[in-house]
């Protein structure tokens, strides 16, 4: 038998910090498309998405697909925005560094 929070498709685990910061995208696509005087008809006209989705984007909801947040940034002129999601890996660099720095230390005599 199927219960029928899987009949719906699973969902992400969402911690409240990452929850907080989905709602701040959130947040920020409101914005964009007031200070635009985009209505959530006209970005539902042009991306092809439901009101209803659009809503849920502007609140953050977590299950709404990664794409579709992307189709309404596009409408905006903000799809430039989502390639410098993680552009500056700071921890990465470090951790590279870390390597590297060890590999010379044990290469000289």
């Amino acid at each position: 038998m199927i219960s029928k929070k899987q009949e719906k498709g699973r969902s992400a685990v969402v911690f409240p910090r990452n929850q907080r910061l989905l709602e701040q995208l959130g947040e920020n696509i409101k914005l964009a498309c007031k200070r635009r005087g985009y209505t959530q008809v006209l970005i539902s006209e042009r991306t092809g998405l439901s009101r209803l989705t659009i809503r849920k984007i502007e609140k953050g909801d977590p299950s709404v697909s990664i794409g579709h947040y992307l189709a309404v940034l596009s409408v905006l002129g903000l799809a430039g925005d989502f390639a410098k999601v993680a552009l500056d890996d700071e921890l990465g660099r470090k951790l590279q560094d870390i390597k590297l720095m060890d590999k010379k230390s044990r290469a000289k005599p």
